[in-house]
């Protein structure tokens, strides 16, 4: 580019010069000049046309190069838009269903606190607690031994007129065993509840431990009846957190159990218990079918000795008559032989009767 302006500037100084010397020039030199500015003024004419076309050229071309990069721009910034619209699309969907998650879990939240405080409702009212421990208790003895009679039995009546909630007819040694549930809930709130002094956190302490040993002496007075039921009773706590309270911190408590002959479980325990006694009675079950088992193969095998013993007399017998019969069919042919002989009439001298050979 720098090259062409070069050119054109020296062509303009030319013709400048021309005319300089054609004012002080003769006929025959100015003729000269006047055809070299000619020349030169065509040559810088084709040179501007030709330079005007280059340039127009290169700016098209220029132009086009400009253009297509814009393109290529464009493309790319179209795909890099529809990649982050993409991900942002996605990303929002995402936020969508976590969001949507989100509030069913408040919803269930909410839910489930509503059903903790029909819950609370519930338990602070002394019969429906005892109607939440018999459920419970139920469905305990339910899962374990399913519905069994002869097993256990709930809401019984003893002979002293008292009901247990439920009755378990375990084997020997442990017996009939009564289980009645208990739930001591509101000293037991006082008691751990932070919020209250500690003279008053104490009271509720000993208040707890009250309550506790009167449904232990309960239990002990009706439902432990010599030559009817087991000398021992259990008392079920439907509320583990109760259970691990009295066994962590209360040691005179469950000593006092222990001494009463009034065991303490929480519905894990009596769970592990009751399974235990399933698996026993299950293996009762087994031995008894197998002692009556063992029974009657004994009795087959009485039986089966007499059998042999008749079989070998009978086998003795079949021998005898076998050999009874093969001497009497010997003596049949002989006698056939000799009435052969007399049918034919050929009776000779040394024929003669062989009472020997006739008694075989």
């Amino acid at each position: 580019m720098i090259y062409v302006v070069i050119v054109l500037l020296i062509l303009i100084i030319l013709l400048q010069l021309i005319s300089i010397f054609k004012k002080g020039s003769n006929n025959d030199t100015v003729e000269r000049l006047g055809k070299l500015e000619t020349d030169l003024t065509k040559e810088l004419g084709e040179f501007k046309f030709n330079f005007s076309r280059t340039i127009n050229e290169d700016f098209r071309k220029l132009n086009e190069t400009i253009i297509n990069r814009l393109n290529n721009i464009n493309d790319k910034v179209n795909e890099r838009l529809d990649v982050n619209f993409e991900k942002t699309n996605k990303t929002f969907t995402n936020i969508l269903e976590r969001l949507s998650k989100i509030d069913e879990a408040q919803k269930k939240i909410d839910s489930l606190s509503g059903e903790i405080v029909s819950l609370q409702s519930v338990l602070t009212d002394k019969k429906t607690r005892g109607i939440f421990g018999e459920i419970n208790l139920n469905y305990i003895l339910n899962s374990v031994f399913g519905k069994n009679d002869s097993i256990y039995q709930t809401q019984y009546t003893l002979k002293n007129g008292y009901i247990a909630d439920a009755i378990l007819f375990a084997p020997e040694p442990l017996g009939t065993i009564c289980i009645d549930s208990k739930f001591p809930l509101e000293n037991y709130r006082r008691m751990i509840d932070k919020n209250l002094s500690q003279s008053e956190r104490e009271l509720a302490t000993k208040l707890f431990k009250s309550d506790v040993k009167k449904h232990i002496d309960a239990i002990r007075e009706k439902y432990i009846i010599p030559g009817t039921t087991s000398g021992e009773a259990i008392m079920f706590l439907p509320a583990e957190a109760i259970f691990a309270e009295i066994n962590a911190y209360h040691t005179d408590l469950v000593n006092y159990s222990y001494s009463s002959k009034v065991w303490i479980a929480s519905p894990t325990t009596l769970m592990s218990t009751l399974t235990i006694i399933s698996m026993i009675l299950k293996n009762m079950e087994r031995d008894k079918y197998a002692k009556v088992i063992h029974d009657e193969l004994n009795k087959l095998g009485i039986e089966f000795d007499r059998y042999k013993d008749r079989w070998d007399k009978l086998s003795r017998s079949i021998d005898t008559v076998s050999k009874d019969v093969k001497d009497i069919h010997t003596t049949t042919e002989k006698i056939t032989k000799r009435f052969d002989a007399i049918n034919n009439v050929n009776i000779k001298s040394e024929l003669k009767y062989d009472g020997e050979e006739d008694n075989q």
